[in-house]
């Protein structure tokens, strides 16, 4: 109860949070380092976890048995750097792992939520590109086309490159066999949404 009360003041004064600082946060909080900086996102909504784990259950079905698809886990790149993707698939001998380094994931992705756009399109992608993950991708849940997919690859840069970026059906061989079902994500949200009430 103490930590909890503690937590405004300490969120408001510090400015460059390392990982060992996090060890002194309530452990129910949802947080993301980046650069320096605490990041700590509201719940998500029911709609984002739902696309979350429906692209989850998409990879899964060509994920190699040395792999393993989770959501919402930490990446930790170094002492001031460890984002929290949405869906990560990492080398499944880390399965009691958290977080996970950051050598140990090969694909990132991202359900961007109204407050998350910034971080998702731009300090994100940046640092796990320096931090040489391979793959990065974005849903983007508001595109005026519907759900879009793009999917960008790790130069020899150390900079994302865009490899597409679609509202269809999505297929490729890396990091391994899979098809994203765009057009089935996207008539699962508009039923979710057709019974939503106004918000208040």
């Amino acid at each position: 109860m103490t930590a909890a009360l503690q937590l405004p003041s300490l969120l408001d004064e510090k400015q460059d949070w390392t990982v060992d600082d996090l060890a002194s946060l309530p452990k129910d909080l949802r947080y993301e380092l980046i650069d320096g900086r605490l990041v700590v996102s509201p719940s998500p909504t029911p709609i984002h976890q739902d696309l979350a784990v429906r692209l989850l259950l998409m990879l899964e079905a060509g994920c190699p048995p040395e792999l393993m698809v989770v959501t919402d886990l930490s990446v930790r790149i170094d002492a001031s750097r460890e984002p929290r993707p949405d869906v990560v698939v990492i080398d499944r001998k880390l399965v009691s792992v958290s977080p996970v380094p950051v050598e140990a994931a090969v694909l990132a992705i991202e359900v961007i939520s109204p407050d998350s756009t910034i971080r998702d399109l731009h300090s994100k992608p940046r640092m796990l590109a320096k931090a040489g993950l391979p793959h990065y991708w974005v849903l983007d849940p508001f595109h005026s086309d519907g759900i879009v997919l793009a999917v960008f690859r790790l130069g020899p840069d150390e900079q994302y490159s865009l490899v597409t970026e679609t509202h269809q059906a999505f297929t490729t061989d890396v990091p391994f066999p899979v098809t994203v079902d765009l057009p089935a994500l996207n008539d699962r949200r508009r039923m979710l949404l057709a019974d939503t009430p106004p918000e208040r």
